[in-house]
């Protein structure tokens, strides 16, 4: 199969999909890698790393879609990529389609695009093992980032996370305790500061007690709850996920404005809309902006601060994946992959997953069903 690697708006994003290690792999099985002039570079890889793998470069993004059979990406597709799609093309990035417009939806189904997205790629076991490594670097990073964001000379409220002798550390709430909520509190208990983890589900909360030894306060997500740890946060980080829907809103404007002044708001939900009603999506170049008298970070791809190191995580996960449909073929891909199933929005010109059918008024059809009348 012949294997597409765009090259990402260098301003957005800096991780690239593919290795040249398992650019390497996917060679040895007899496939072709194109990979665009430069798609590397951010992350330190550069084309002679990838041409010593086997891998073939070219110098536009028109030469990637006419020549590949699968094309991948990490960020969102663009409108401008949307449109340069080809017609029965399988296409991989993250789509957060809960939160894209209806037309895009619309383009991949007029061009009966196979849309894999990596964020509803799912397990048996419920897990997410492409979202999970990501997950894990935001909530290490955003840590780091709130010890930036809370100096003096960067607007925030002059006090140290970890604090010291004769003076408390920051108060750092969590919203959400799955994996990039654990990791937040595991990078921020190991600098001193005091965490709050507030999440619905009683199990795991029981793991984070268990986990940190009751280091961290836990608490059950209700409104009371959150209105009354937000109100007392140095720093409050957003990291509730519900799978392949649009994040509800858990702290309100009012809840906010509550804050203490010049207090910080990390939302690692804003790919999927954000559970902070305040929050707004920015950029690596424009991180943050003040409302309310507290400074907001909202940038979607927090893992791309780290672009090396989250590379490697991002194409280690996803190659299992990019083999075995270049393998197999599509169809046969994802009949014997029920993970890479789950993650198919569009198959075919027929929408495959209910919450996007749901939230745009379109048909909805099982992928077992279409598959049954496909070939390998």
């Amino acid at each position: 199969m012949n294997i597409g690697v765009l090259k990402e708006n260098p301003q957005r994003e800096g991780r690239v999909a593919i290795t040249p290690a398992n650019t390497r792999a996917l060679v040895l099985r007899n496939h072709k890698v194109f990979v665009q002039s430069g798609a590397g570079e951010i992350s330190r890889f550069y084309d002679e790393d990838y041409l010593k793998e086997g891998a073939t470069i070219v110098y536009n993004d028109d030469e990637i879609y006419g020549r590949s059979d699968l094309v991948v990406k990490i960020a969102p597709p663009t409108a401008e990529e949307y449109n340069r799609m080809l017609p029965n093309q399988i296409f991989m990035a993250a789509f957060h389609l809960a939160i894209a417009r209806k037309e895009w939806v619309q383009t991949l189904l007029k061009k009966k695009v196979t849309a894999i997205g990596y964020e509803v790629i799912e397990e048996d076991d419920g897990s997410l093992p492409i979202v999970m490594p990501m997950s894990e670097i935001a909530g290490q990073i955003c840590i780091q980032v709130a010890c930036q964001y809370l100096q003096s000379d960067y607007g925030g409220r002059g006090i140290l996370l970890g604090g010291i002798a004769g003076v408390p550390p920051a108060n750092v709430v969590i919203l959400g305790g799955g994996r990039a909520g654990t990791s937040a509190a595991r990078a921020a208990i190991g600098l001193g500061a005091q965490v709050i983890v507030i999440d619905h589900n009683l199990k795991k909360l029981q793991r984070i007690n268990e986990l940190f030894n009751k280091r961290v306060i836990t608490t059950i997500s209700n409104r009371y709850n959150i209105e009354k740890a937000v109100k007392f946060a140095d720093v409050l980080i957003g990291a509730v996920l519900v799978h392949g829907q649009r994040t509800p809103i858990l702290v309100t404007r009012e809840m906010v404005r509550s804050m203490r002044p010049n207090s910080l708001i990390i939302d690692l939900s804003i790919d999927q809309g954000g559970c902070i009603e305040t929050s707004r999506p920015t950029t690596i170049s424009h991180p943050t902006y003040v409302e309310d008298n507290v400074t907001h970070y909202c940038v979607p791809n927090m893992p791309t601060k780290v672009a090396r190191t989250a590379t490697y995580a991002f194409s280690n996960a996803s190659l299992p994946f990019i083999q075995e449909i270049a393998d197999f073929g599509i169809v046969e891909a994802l009949r014997r992959n029920r993970a890479l199933a789950r993650g198919v929005y569009t198959f075919n010109g027929v929408c495959t997953n209910p919450n996007i059918t749901e939230g745009f008024g379109l048909e909805y059809k099982p992928l077992a069903s279409l598959l049954g009348n496909q070939n390998p």
